[in-house]
């Protein structure tokens, strides 16, 4: 027997509803088995994937991941504050700790990726401090100053209207998350040990475009970018 749709809450986003229903008669009709196995055995993904909350940018789509595969933490601008126990809350390095002492994932991807609204937005207060928008907020403003260092290292003048200036400041943010996760001691250890690896991207929303980095040379180096060329041909019909 179908149950009723009219019991929906009224409020909730229709397009949602939308959505699931969809979910419901496709991936999870097709992999029942897979989310019953995920739910009686529990998650044990191998890479944990630290990315920007930004909505063009869900890790899940770009790896095409399934359910179980990628242990997701995404908050603004991909950013995790160094090591630092005390009384505070800290989300990020909780989420951190149960991946990597909980799950025992073996990679960490730190992903970044173009027109970062957060990486613009400190750009933005940097050069015009009295910007009412974010620089009086309760929490994201102080969550930005994170990439205070980041574009210290690229140096000059801080031009949030130039491009380029941009998404060096953006890869350099990715850099500086790099260096907060092996402030962690349980990272050194591990990493050391050639139990955890460490590795970070930078996704081209518009392009689809792929980097990596390289850190013996500190440049980012495209990845797969045969397929990303094909992707771009046009059809012969």
């Amino acid at each position: 027997m179908q149950a009723d749709d009219s019991q929906t809450p009224g409020d909730f986003p229709s397009h949602l509803v939308d959505g699931y229903k969809v979910f419901l008669s496709g991936r999870f009709r097709a992999e029942q088995a897979r989310f019953r196995n995920l739910a009686i055995k529990g998650q044990r993904p191998t890479t944990m994937v630290i990315g920007c909350c930004d909505s063009r940018v869900a890790p899940e789509a770009i790896f095409d991941a399934g359910p179980g595969e990628l242990f997701v933490l995404r908050n603004v601008a991909a950013l995790v504050p160094p090591y630092e126990p005390d009384d505070h809350f800290h989300g990020a390095s909780a989420a951190l700790e149960y991946a990597i002492m909980a799950l025992e994932v073996e990679h960490i991807v730190v992903l970044g990726h173009a027109q970062c609204g957060g990486v613009r937005a400190f750009a933005d207060i940097t050069a015009n401090p009295d910007t009412p928008r974010l620089s009086h907020s309760d929490f994201i403003g102080d969550w930005i100053k994170m990439l205070a260092p980041a574009m210290e290292r690229l140096g000059g003048a801080v031009d949030p209207e130039n491009p380029a200036y941009l998404q060096q400041l953006e890869f350099e943010a990715i850099k500086l998350t790099l260096s907060h996760l092996r402030s962690f001691p349980m990272v050194q250890v591990l990493e050391r040990r050639g139990y955890l690896h460490l590795h970070a991207a930078y996704f081209g929303v518009s392009d689809g475009r792929l980097l990596a980095l390289d850190e013996e040379s500190g440049d980012f180096r495209p990845i797969a970018a045969g397929a990303h060329a094909a992707a771009y041909e046009e059809s012969r019909f």
